[in-house]
């Protein structure tokens, strides 16, 4: 059995930036086991594969969605690749003035808004269909600093992990040189957040390379299988929460979030957050992307 897949390249304007994704469809026949094999094969931070909606009347697609080494139930990514992709080829009837598909993910549904110009699709915002949630106290901030190879000192107070379906533990880093010399010990993570709530690592300083960035992020993920991941629209959605429990503010926010700089993959991530009676109603993901290649590969 062959099946047609393709690579994007996502938040991104151009080839090669942003963060890789293939997107196998029509993969309805394939097992979870055999997903697995084919996105360990592919070794990307995630791989996608499209399957027929359950609720064929109100969605467009269901998407399962694999790290080289785990099945997640949501990711940002994927999510903004995929919608582009779809959008891109046909493959759901959308136009300018009806430009919503609804996404069926094991969090459940994921609406996505396409924008459009002269030459078709131009980029994809999601909302995330689960608020961002806090979890439980990390361990301590000097712990921390080793594990990342820094000083006490590079880090900024007021670390915490959040969790819009995937859980990542955010940590400031006082400013762009310190969080160019992060280097994650292996050895350390897994005394520290192998068996804890948030085993993924989110970096970030309100220090950027870009002026119209707000925030510059890096973040690694051992138990996903990826080292370093060059954009994590899941995990920016989960800092909508960080950033309002830091500044509670209602009414409608946004940021700027570059990140994959040191990896020579620049991403440039869009978040919204709305609020309401202190409290997050809606968060909204959003980027560019890039069709990159297409080929078959054996799903059987």
């Amino acid at each position: 059995m062959r099946l047609r897949f393709y690579t994007l390249d996502v938040f991104t304007d151009r080839p090669f930036g942003g963060n890789p994704l293939a997107v196998v469809l029509d993969a309805d026949a394939l097992s979870g086991e055999r997903m697995q094999s084919i996105a360990a094969e592919f070794n990307l931070s995630e791989t996608v594969f499209v399957l027929k909606p359950k609720n064929a009347g109100a969605n467009r697609a269901r998407l399962r969605i694999f790290t080289p080494q785990a099945e997640l139930p949501f990711a940002g990514h994927p999510t903004i690749g995929t919608s582009y992709l779809l959008a891109k080829l046909n493959l759901v009837a959308l136009n300018a003035i009806d430009s919503t598909m609804v996404l069926e993910e094991a969090i459940g549904d994921v609406p996505v808004t396409v924008k459009y110009g002269a030459d078709g699709p131009q980029s994809t915002r999601m909302s995330v269909p689960r608020m961002p949630e806090r979890g439980p106290e990390p361990p301590r901030l000097a712990d921390l600093a080793a594990m990342l190879s820094l000083a006490e000192a590079d880090l900024m107070p007021g670390h915490a992990a959040y969790s819009c379906g995937v859980p990542f533990l955010f940590l400031p880093v006082r400013d762009l040189a310190a969080i160019a010399r992060v280097r994650l010990r292996g050895d350390l993570w897994e005394k520290l957040l192998s068996a804890w709530w948030a085993k993924s690592v989110f970096v970030f300083t309100s220090e950027t390379l870009a002026p119209e960035a707000d925030i510059h992020a890096r973040m690694f993920a051992p138990a996903m299988g990826i080292t370093e991941d060059p954009a994590t629209g899941g995990a920016v959605a989960a800092l909508a929460g960080y950033l309002h429990a830091l500044e509670p503010r209602d009414g409608a926010r946004k940021w700027l979030v570059e990140q994959g700089f040191e990896m020579g993959r620049p991403s440039r991530i869009e978040l919204e957050a709305d609020a309401a009676a202190g409290t997050i109603k809606a968060v909204r993901v959003g980027g560019s992307s890039v069709l990159m290649s297409e080929g078959w590969c054996q799903g059987g």
